[in-house]
């Protein structure tokens, strides 16, 4: 494993870089009006439509007080309780490190490495990605309980759940799940932009006849992470030009501390977290 100094040497990302987006025709992700069971899956679930529950629905997770540190960060420049979650410091995660030149690379390093790295002045960054939670600690899991909807909306059954923690500005790159998403924010905001399967697929292979690719949609690795490709899905999705065919087709919404998000199975999606702090989400795949 990498010892810190060795990180700090390795990968400094360009943690000042603020990401911004051109004015786009894209349409507002649709909000519900109740929170309940039924309207979910009538009208979100069963229809594969994505959707926002009222605000602040999630609001109650255990987590959203107990990971950030509502006495020394703000709403718009959270903080990470690294004194809670050092408890769980040995456990071992996946990161997500970019270096300033634009370098990919996937590492495993205990929880502690990034929490001692989050309070490190330097504009090095790593971003604590797509952890499982089926490999964390059961008494850590306790502070992140599946939502109803998640259980009882389809067959119950959760083929796997996430979180997500980075400072911002994060970045994921335009991808589809092959599951139905409840993605929930837990602290800072991101923004998330959303295509129906088949005009997602037009410009995935778009952005591939731009650069000469020839990368396999459904197989998606290391490649939509740097490089050109990285830099053409950014500019497609985020940068659009104004005739480009997607920009009256898609949606996009922004989700704040308690915010839920409903992705269904096979519509391509891309996710920056915004503004300043630590930056946090938990999804869950269910069918």
């Amino acid at each position: 494993m990498l010892s810190r100094s060795a990180f700090l040497r390795c990968y400094v990302l360009r943690q000042n870089r603020t990401y911004t987006s051109k004015p786009s025709g894209l349409r507002a992700v649709p909000t519900f009006g109740d929170a309940s069971l039924t309207t979910f899956r009538d009208n979100a679930f069963i229809p594969a439509v994505p959707s926002l529950l009222p605000r602040g629905s999630f609001s109650s997770i255990p987590a959203i007080p107990k990971w950030f540190d509502a006495s020394s960060g703000t709403p718009s420049h959270p903080i990470l309780n690294t004194a809670y979650l050092k408890k769980w410091g040995s456990t071992v995660v996946p990161l997500e490190i970019t270096n300033e030149g634009g370098q990919f690379a996937q590492v495993h390093q205990p929880l502690q490495f990034f929490l001692d790295a989050t309070e490190l002045e330097t504009k090095a960054s790593i971003y604590l990605a797509q952890a499982s939670l089926s490999d964390l600690p059961s008494s850590l899991l306790e502070d992140l309980p599946t939502p109803e909807i998640v259980l009882k909306a389809g067959k119950g059954d959760v083929y796997d759940t996430s979180i997500w923690l980075g400072q911002a500005p994060t970045y994921t790159p335009l991808h589809r799940d092959p599951n139905p998403n409840l993605f929930i924010q837990l602290a800072g905001r991101k923004q998330i932009r959303l295509f129906k399967p088949e005009l997602g697929n037009a410009i995935f292979h778009h952005v591939q006849a731009s650069i000469g690719g020839a990368a396999n949609a459904t197989m998606r690795g290391a490649e939509m992470m740097e490089g050109a490709e990285r830099i053409a899905l950014e500019r497609a999705v985020w940068e659009p030009h104004s005739d480009a065919f997607w920009t009256a087709e898609g949606l996009q919404c922004e989700v704040g501390p308690g915010d839920g998000l409903f992705i269904p199975k096979g519509w391509w999606h891309s996710i920056k977290g915004i503004g300043q702090g630590m930056n946090g989400s938990v999804n869950w795949w269910f069918r």
